[in-house]
This record gives C-alpha cells, structure tokens and sequence, in this order.
C-alpha cells in the first residue's frame, strides 16, 4: 500500500504537466501557481478518499480541472479577434511596444522564438473553445490521456468527450486555416513574422519558419495532418519553461485587455 510519502513523489514527477495544462487554461503565471498549490493541499487533504479506481494522476487532474473551471467560470470566452486587436493597440501604443522591447531585451526568458509563438497562438485560441472542448483535447492529444480517463477528468460520458472532441478539432481547423500564415498564406495572421522582425530581427524569418515542419508540410493541404503537427509541436514545449515565456506570458496576461480597449 502507498504511503503519503509514496503519493507526494509521484505529485512532483508529473507536477510539471499539471503546471503547464493549468497555465494553459488560465493563462496567467500566478494564477498558475496558486491553483497548482490549492491542488496539492486539496490532494492530500482529501488524500483518503482516493480509493485507487483510477490513476493517482487522473484523480489529481480532476481536482485540477475542477479548480481551472472554478476560477475560470466568471470570465468571458476569448474571441477569436483578439489576437488582432491586440496587434492594432501595440501598433498605436509606444508604451506597449517598449514594454514588449524591455521584456525580449531584460528578460532570460523574453526572447522570441517561432516555435514558440505557435505554441502561444495554440493556446491563445483554445481560449476560444468551450471550457470542456478545450480540456478535452488538451488532455488527449498534449497530455496523453485515454477516452475513459478523460471521462472521469471532465465528468463526462463516453459520447460527450468524444463529440467535445470533435468539436475542438472542427473549431481549430477553422481558426487555423482561416488565420495561421504558416498554413495558408493568405491568412490574416502575421503575428509570427511581423513579431520575429520587430523583438528579434537578427533571425531570418523565412528561414526560421520553413525549419518548422508544419510549414514544410502546408503544400499537401492535409488539415488534419497539419493540426496533428501543431499539436505535437505543442506537446513537445513547456510554456513555462521555454525561451520566450516572459514575453508570451505577458502577452497572455494583457491580451483580452488590449484587444477589447
């Protein structure tokens, strides 16, 4: 029989995921780090009513999902012109452009990089799904959960995860062939070249992107292979671990703020 000694080193070897999934859905550096402490006090105070049905690690994200829609449950979804707006008010305000230039130019972590601003605009337009669309498939396809884990994460049934699925990747084929630059050159985004030239002009920006194999991939116009490689993409970054965190944080942070001014 485990000990609380046992449950408390299996928190800490998954506890970075737990991080990264609820920064994900909250977007907010210290919003995160109070629910990831609120999580682990409710975990072990709540500690003997685990009964081992599931995975300590799915009972965990379940107490994790619960404190994310909480916290979340007064604020507005994320329209998906935010990003837009945001760009039009950094363009019309010096303030933010030189706090923007402060971060990549101060910060260890403000550094930009193109990789990671896909993952940022992953994010950012999850923020645009339902509550239970976008934590399904962020725990199927970037945390690796099954159907019937997910059930019990979300309290939901079988068909509902499923349909909730389908949705999300439904809305993201939508937003990303419509908007990402990478896929479709013509679309309205150009957030990951424009930013590339103005916070780190000394990297190629047509060099830069074409590294990324979802862009050398963009000519077979295979939308689910595409999304599939930009969730692999993100599945493969800790956000708050990466290069660029401090700009993309505050960019997360004061986005709906900036857009809706």
């Amino acid at each position: 029989m485990k000990t609380k000694q046992d449950y408390q080193k299996e928190f800490l070897e998954f506890q970075p995921q737990l991080k990264s999934f609820l920064y994900r859905l909250v977007t907010n550096a210290q919003d995160t780090e109070d629910l990831v402490q609120d999580v682990y006090i409710k975990t072990f105070d709540a500690l003997d009513s685990f009964q081992s049905k599931s995975s300590f690690k799915t009972w965990v994200f379940t107490i994790a999902s619960n404190k994310a829609k909480d916290h979340l449950r007064s604020q507005k979804r994320w329209r998906e012109d935010y990003q837009d707006n945001c760009r039009t008010a950094t363009y019309n305000s010096a303030a933010l452009q030189e706090e923007m230039g402060r971060l990549t130019a101060t910060s260890p972590h403000g550094r930009y990089v193109i990789n990671e601003h896909i993952e940022f605009c992953f994010t950012c337009m999850s923020k645009t799904l339902l509550i239970e669309e976008q934590v399904c498939i962020m725990l199927k396809e970037i945390y690796n959960f099954k159907i019937r884990e997910i059930m019990e994460i979300a309290d939901l049934s079988e068909g509902k995860v499923k349909h909730a699925l389908a949705n999300a990747r439904k809305r993201y084929h939508k937003i990303f062939n419509d908007r990402c630059s990478l896929i479709n050159k013509q679309g309205v985004c150009h957030q990951c070249t424009e930013l590339n030239g103005l916070l780190n002009p000394s990297q190629d920006a047509e060099q830069a992107t074409l590294a990324v194999k979802l862009v050398k991939e963009r000519e077979r116009q295979d939308f689910d292979k595409l999304l599939d490689l930009r969730m692999a993409l993100v599945k493969s970054i800790d956000p708050l671990e990466g290069e660029g965190f401090d700009l993309h944080n505050y960019m997360l942070e004061t986005l709906p703020d900036h857009s809706t001014s």
